[in-house]
């Protein structure tokens, strides 16, 4: 239905929300007042979404996350179909929150371990949640020592801009292989607290001259939208692209293009649970009727 609608005929890699429910409850989270509900993927249609992107996409990675994906009863088998049976690269965001039992189990599938952080020590803790650092810190050591490659995730905002770089080399001494900076959307959790927001968008231009003047071994990719033009609300209808490096999935079914998009409802296209297979359902205010830009990643 996809290709039919839109021409994309390969999507890389599925991000697969498997379900809403998390043992956090971060100031920025994009799922908001969600994280209560009990929406989620059973086993056999987390299986069938991977096995359709599979086969009709030639989708070739799967990033599970939430919610907590390890909260999810079920990631083990959900881990061992998409490596097994599928082989596909399988990656997992999390917040490393006492997951070390369940990591073991299912290191041997796992292609990369993707921490979330927010900075240092205490500010780390104030955004997400008292004593993540160090767990997130300990998590990192296992999958290390379990021979899991790692990297974080950071959303960048007013309160952690600073602390990129010394994140980056604490990372670096953890043996982690790659930082990923995200652009904060006014979404969700972030909707509730604009002193995250970064007013000045200089500061990106700041954190970009940092970022390249630095004498860092780990690589650092970046959100083209942290930038001083900011973020594009629009774009021009470009011609039909034939492949896109993702599709999001949340755990209602909902299916989304663009990370601009995640968030707001704007998905044009569902995963039907029950019949197993893509629905269209446009809108006048979802990605593709509003022409919502895709968010670029790039080496810093």
């Amino acid at each position: 239905m996809i290709a039919e609608v839109t021409g994309i005929r390969t999507i890389r890699m599925l991000y697969l929300q498997l379900l809403y429910r998390c043992n956090f409850a971060c100031q920025h989270c994009f799922h908001g007042e969600r994280l209560q509900h009990a929406d989620a993927f059973t086993l056999d249609e987390a299986v069938s979404l991977m096995r359709l992107m599979h086969k009709d996409y030639g989708t070739e990675a799967v990033n599970l996350l939430g919610g907590e994906p390890f909260v999810y009863k079920d990631l083990p088998e959900v881990v061992r179909y998409a490596k097994q049976e599928l082989g596909l690269q399988v990656e997992i965001c999390t917040n490393g929150y006492r997951i070390e039992r369940r990591l073991t189990e299912i290191a041997p599938h796992l292609d990369l371990l993707r921490i979330s952080l927010e900075g240092n020590g205490a500010t780390n803790d104030a955004i997400r949640k008292f004593g993540s650092y160090q767990g997130a810190l300990s998590a990192m050591d296992h999958a290390r020592d379990l021979g899991i490659p790692t990297g974080a995730t950071m959303t960048v905002n007013a309160r952690n801009i600073d602390e990129v770089l010394p994140l980056a080399r604490t990372l670096q001494d953890h043996g982690a292989r790659q930082l990923k900076l995200h652009h904060l959307r006014p979404v969700g959790n972030a909707a509730h607290h604009p002193e995250l927001l970064i007013t000045d968008t200089a500061a990106y231009g700041r954190l970009r001259e940092q970022l390249g003047t630095a004498d860092l071994t780990i690589e650092v990719i970046v959100d083209e939208d942290l930038s001083e033009e900011g973020t594009l609300e629009a774009c021009a209808p470009a011609p039909q692209a034939l492949s896109i490096p993702r599709i999001e999935a949340d755990p209602r079914g909902a299916l989304t293009m663009s990370c601009n998009a995640v968030g707001k409802d704007a998905h044009a296209f569902w995963y039907d649970k029950e019949a197993g297979h893509i629905v269209h359902r446009p809108s006048a205010t979802d990605e593709i009727a509003l022409a919502v830009p895709g968010v670029v990643y790039a080496r810093a």
